[in-house]
């Protein structure tokens, strides 16, 4: 694990625009683990989110800190473009940024993601808040809520070694991140705003994904400027985990288009 500006990070490989990937609420570095591995060809980095793995956290946490602090970990690296992937409320960090720093970006990938929280009134952000918190103010744990949680959202093409891996992901956040990033997940909204996105533009979505269904990932596409869209059959919430080899062939098919039309 390496370390710039108080962020924990993964890289592999050489060459090209690189690839920067931000995981979700239940994530770290190994999250894309088979984006590592299997987009050879590139240097692909994967970062832990303040206050995950080993990254300094940020208070208060919200979009625009997140993406500040992403921001200057880009530069500390000294990168000026990369191709940003970002998976689900990563996705949303990733749509933050193509707002804020949009020179910084050669590209957007938006896995299992959606362009704003659910929900279009305080009533419902403070219900999802107390739902998602209740078991933690009853005493249980980040692992006794991944072993019940990360089942539940992958699709039935997810492996027993992914499922495993994933809950050992969500296991280790501490407490006081998970609590401070899912009340930062229901202020996001750029839904009135992605209509107006310049960025080249891949989304991917699963078919069992009840997070960032497919229909309204496929919706989102719409309103994007010339996105293009996928869908991944059998996947669930954590598509690039679940069907890495497919991701990965969706995002080199994607970049090789970007490099042809520079």
């Amino acid at each position: 694990m390496k370390r710039v500006v108080g962020i924990a990070y993964d890289e592999r490989g050489a060459g090209g625009v690189p690839v920067v990937c931000l995981h979700g609420i239940g994530g770290d570095t190994t999250s894309f683990q088979p984006q590592l591995d299997g987009l050879a060809g590139r240097r692909v980095i994967t970062w832990n989110m303040p206050g995950y793995g080993g990254s300094e956290a940020i208070e208060p946490v919200t979009f625009a800190g997140l993406a500040d602090k992403l921001a200057a970990f880009l530069a500390a690296l000294g990168l000026s473009s990369v191709h940003l992937v970002g998976q689900s409320i990563g996705g949303m960090l990733a749509l933050e940024m193509a707002f804020r720093f949009p020179d910084r970006l050669a590209s957007l990938a938006l896995i299992a993601t959606t362009s704003a929280f659910g929900g279009r009134d305080d009533s419902f952000k403070d219900r999802f808040i107390a739902a998602r918190l209740k078991p933690l103010d009853e005493g249980k744990t980040l692992a006794d809520l991944a072993s019940d949680f990360v089942p539940e959202i992958v699709g039935p093409i997810a492996t027993e070694a992914v499922i495993q891996a994933a809950i050992k992901s969500m296991a280790a956040v501490p407490e006081d991140t998970y609590r401070a990033i899912i009340r930062c997940l229901v202020t996001f909204n750029r839904r009135a705003d992605i209509e107006s996105l310049t960025i080249p533009t891949c989304l991917i979505a699963g078919e069992h994904d009840q997070n960032a269904p497919a229909k309204t990932m496929m919706r989102m596409a719409a309103k994007i400027p010339d996105a293009e869209y996928h869908e991944i059959k059998g996947a669930g919430h954590l598509i690039n985990l679940e069907a890495g080899e497919q991701t990965n062939a969706i995002l080199r098919n994607f970049y090789n288009k970007q490099r042809s039309l520079t």
